[in-house]
């Protein structure tokens, strides 16, 4: 509970002073550039940055994300029992890739920090950065408040387009008209390149489809 209490804090004293000028994008990737900014006392300030590689949203069942990687043992409980209970029940999918890069503590109060960097990102003209303000001692945490609010603010555009194109359609096997797509382009993906075919296999298998696609998958390798 006490953890637990500190993280409701640091949330409490979280902000996106300066959110992305631009939404994430549907059909692709994202990268965003960010810089967190703590205060450490005494007039100084320490600046963290990186860049959040958001992967093209998925639309994706629970029956498939059992058999995802990246779930702890509980969360994996939980998405059993949904499976169970609503296993054609679609939903988006969002993954990230956090790539920190530096740290710099500079004799500057917080928000000189963050003026300077605001008219700094104008100059350059970069629409997918963002600053947040933190708190030190859990910076991360900062971090994935912000990660979470990016993605808040896309849904809405990304349900839209989705739904206009028949996304969320459900086959009679269960399967999402947009996971028949990206299945799809994974097979383009390895007919130029055959070391892309383990990530087809991997989708093939949390579908439950590698039987339906097979002959499709062997003939790749005929004649190479």
């Amino acid at each position: 509970m006490e953890e637990e209490g500190r993280i409701k804090r640091v949330l409490e004293h979280t902000r996106v002073v300066r959110p992305p000028r631009q939404k994430l994008a549907t059909f692709g990737s994202s990268v965003v550039e960010y810089w967190v900014v703590t205060e450490l006392g005494g007039n100084m300030t320490v600046v963290r940055d990186g860049k959040v590689t958001a992967e093209r949203p998925r639309i994706v069942t629970p029956s498939y994300l059992v058999k995802a990687e990246g779930f702890s043992e509980q969360a994996r409980g939980y998405i059993k029992m949904m499976a169970r209970e609503h296993p054609r029940e679609a939903g988006i999918f969002y993954r990230y890739r956090n790539e920190p890069g530096g740290m710099d503590v500079v004799s500057e109060s917080l928000t000189q920090v963050i003026n300077r960097l605001d008219v700094w990102l104008d100059e350059v003209g970069n629409q997918l950065s963002a600053i947040i303000k933190g708190v030190e001692e859990l910076w991360d945490v900062s971090l994935l408040m912000f990660i979470y609010e990016l993605t808040q603010s896309s849904l809405y555009t990304h349900i839209n387009e989705f739904r206009r194109l028949g996304s969320f359609d459900i086959d009679s096997a269960g399967v999402p008209q947009d996971a028949r797509n990206y299945i799809e382009d994974l097979f383009e993906q390895v007919r130029t390149d055959l070391s892309r075919a383990p990530y087809l296999v991997n989708e093939l298998n949390r579908w439950d489809l590698f039987s339906e696609y097979e002959d499709r998958f062997l003939a790749l390798f005929r004649g190479k």
